[in-house]
């Protein structure tokens, strides 16, 4: 990749506003493992998508710069975000997720397949604790704590107007406790345990307003498949989510 962004430790906290930030994480190099996946990837591809040319970079947050409510997932699909350049855009995760964005009114449609298919999000940002799509879809720790700087970065430029975060599986709210610890929110101890619709109250430490977790399964085919999260059980959390930010 030509111009990298450099470490994101460094490259994080001079992004002035989030298109900024998305810009530098597009160009990050930081996890050769990551690289080397997301791009062999890129180049194989998949039968199904073998005509379309891959994104085959770091995947950036997308959403609204004032939004009020973030979801934070795992990290991007190898034939999804990965392919398609946009988080959850173009894969069966995606298709349950947009559904019930849309249904809560927080999306514009229902479905999500192109980074050119009109999408707009409502009062909400999606992003995730890694921006590369892993092989086997696991991080290693390393590789999530390199990444790190980039969500604390996106917080911090979210901070006007969020008020929750939806929390996408037990990987997510592992990975984003620490951040949340760093930036200027408390968070207490013993550390809020992850499960569907946990929900823990943040006081800041600016002053400003709290921010609410919220915790919802993975919207992973494991659990849509099986019946673990149901359309019913997604829509319950977004409408939760609404309340505790104010916004329905």
């Amino acid at each position: 990749m030509t111009n990298p962004s450099g470490h994101p430790a460094d490259a994080a906290p001079g992004a002035g506003h989030l298109a900024e930030l998305d810009e530098l994480v597009s160009r990050c190099t930081a996890c050769p493992r990551l690289v080397a996946w997301r791009e062999e990837v890129a180049r194989v591809k998949r039968a199904a998508f073998r005509d379309e040319e891959y994104w085959g970079r770091p995947v950036p947050g997308y959403g609204p710069a004032d939004a009020e409510i973030a979801i934070v997932g795992l990290a991007p699909a190898a034939h999804g975000g990965n392919r398609t350049g946009r988080i959850f855009t173009g894969d069966r995760s995606g298709d349950v997720l947009f559904r019930a964005l849309y249904d809560v009114g927080l999306a514009s449609q229902p479905e999500s397949v192109s980074l050119h298919d009109g999408l707009t999000l409502h009062h909400l940002r999606i992003t995730a604790p890694v921006h590369c799509a892993p092989p086997a879809n696991k991080p290693t720790p390393a590789e999530r704590d390199t990444c790190r700087p980039w969500l604390v970065r996106e917080l911090d430029l979210l901070r006007p107007t969020l008020k929750v975060v939806v929390v996408l599986g037990a990987f997510g709210w592992q990975a984003l406790l620490p951040v949340i610890a760093d930036a200027v929110w408390e968070v207490p101890r013993p550390r809020p345990k992850f499960g569907h619709l946990a929900h823990a109250e943040l006081p800041a430490t600016d002053a400003g307003s709290p921010l609410h977790l919220l915790g919802c399964y993975h919207v992973s085919q494991q659990n849509t498949f099986t019946g673990k999260l149901t359309p019913e059980m997604l829509r319950e959390v977004f409408d939760r989510a609404k309340q505790l930010s104010g916004i329905g």
